[in-house]
């Protein structure tokens, strides 16, 4: 058996991270999954001292935004994943995977990719056809970068300060580019 490829990190590192439901299949399916969800990466948030900089629940996959200081991703996203699953698996009576595989982190080395992807995340849901603009999604972290809604997990700071902290400026950023979806 060949080993796992060891994922790059360093303090201060920044991935996307995504997660899909195994065979494609949905990952939530009322909104209590979607609202445990995000209880238990809030949890995982503050214990792994991780700053989510951008999260959006999609109904099959997850798209996060983080930057791991102190840790890598990977004890992070093992007891977000097993822990959600846990819960899925046991509410639903099922037995087996709920994620399809590893968990996909790509590592956000310049400003460019940082914004980039948190415009790709939260254009998400629109670009799936599931609302008109992005604030209209409730799973996504959108509404705390243009909206007085603050979410004690989500740090918006970095990505707003390179607006002068101007949220119309990152609204217009986000919703005057398109970002293609691509199926995961």
């Amino acid at each position: 058996m060949i080993p796992r490829t060891r994922r790059i990190w360093y303090p201060d590192a920044v991935y996307h991270v995504t997660t899909r439901g195994n065979r494609k299949e949905p990952l939530f399916y009322s909104h209590l999954d979607f609202h445990r969800y995000l209880k238990i990466l809030s949890h995982c948030v503050r214990k792994y001292e991780v700053e989510l900089f951008s999260y959006c629940l999609m109904t099959n996959h997850t798209h996060l935004q983080i930057l791991c200081s102190k840790f890598p991703p990977g004890d992070f996203m093992k007891e977000l994943n097993e822990t959600y699953a846990m819960y899925f698996n046991k509410k639903y009576e099922l037995t087996g995977h709920v994620f399809q595989g590893r968990y996909g982190a790509e590592l956000i080395e310049d400003r460019s990719y940082l914004l980039d992807t948190s415009r790709y995340i939260h254009m998400n849901p629109v670009a799936a056809d599931l609302v008109m603009f992005p604030l209209e999604y409730p799973w996504s972290s959108y509404r705390y970068y243009v909206t007085q809604s603050v979410c004690p997990f989500v740090e918006t700071s970095t990505i707003l300060g390179l607006f002068q902290n101007s949220k119309p400026q990152y609204r217009d950023y986000v919703e005057s580019k398109t970002s293609p979806v691509v199926e995961l």
